[in-house]
């Protein structure tokens, strides 16, 4: 698979999975990165490693944003969307481009504690005060609604007695890039088959083979 990565900071889970790339754990290929901030520590890693890097800034022009980044994906015959701490919501030109093929990771056991708003220490800091004993991340599928698209797979850590907000997102962000990249592995050997109409390569859809 031909892989772009949206992230508007570190993007630890972009760098995870395109070291996995590097090392043969993940036969797919990175090749576009894009923020909606200029100076996001994930652009210098994709030049870094031969990854196009590009900036398209949202807040001014929504609508034209969301048209530049689906030229881009579509011009470098992407099959996957990959984001990774993508604070922006997606529009609908990039996600008609790619339904089914946009996917994201939430630092909760969705669909709890996800929804417009529900982002980093936030989501931490609703888990605490839920009083509940466990936590964890999501992969998902991206759809026109926050954290809504159908779950791929989630890992599952424990509330320790005299956590706090700090801590248990420290121990979420730990386990994301595995996750993240464990699907991504189940993609390529054919274990999750996404749901999908068309593609920005222009191949035969996909057809669903199992649950997701």
């Amino acid at each position: 698979m031909r892989l772009a990565f949206l992230a508007s900071n570190n993007g630890s889970s972009f760098r995870a999975i395109v070291e996995a790339t590097d090392d043969g754990r993940l036969s797919s290929t990175p090749v576009l990165a894009v923020s909606n901030k200029a100076g996001a520590p994930a652009l210098e890693f994709a030049r870094a490693h031969g990854i196009q890097a590009n900036v398209i800034p949202t807040v001014a022009d929504p609508d034209g944003a969301d048209l530049h980044l689906a030229e881009l994906l579509c011009a470098a015959r992407i099959d996957l969307l990959v984001l990774s701490g993508y604070l922006r919501k997606l529009g609908p030109r990039t996600l008609s481009l790619l339904p089914g093929r946009v996917l994201n990771i939430h630092p909760s056991l969705l669909p709890a504690f996800g929804g417009a708003g529900m982002y980093g220490r936030r989501v931490h800091d609703a888990v605490l005060a839920a009083g509940v004993a466990e936590t964890g991340a999501s992969v998902h599928v991206v759809d026109p609604e926050y954290d809504q698209g159908p779950v791929l797979q989630q890992v599952r850590i424990p509330i320790q007695y005299g956590d706090d907000a700090a801590r248990v997102e420290a121990r979420v962000m730990a386990a994301e890039p595995a996750l993240f990249i464990e699907v991504l592995r189940r993609i390529e050997a054919g274990d999750i088959v996404l749901n999908s109409s068309a593609s920005a390569r222009g191949d035969t859809p996909l057809e669903a083979k199992g649950d997701l």
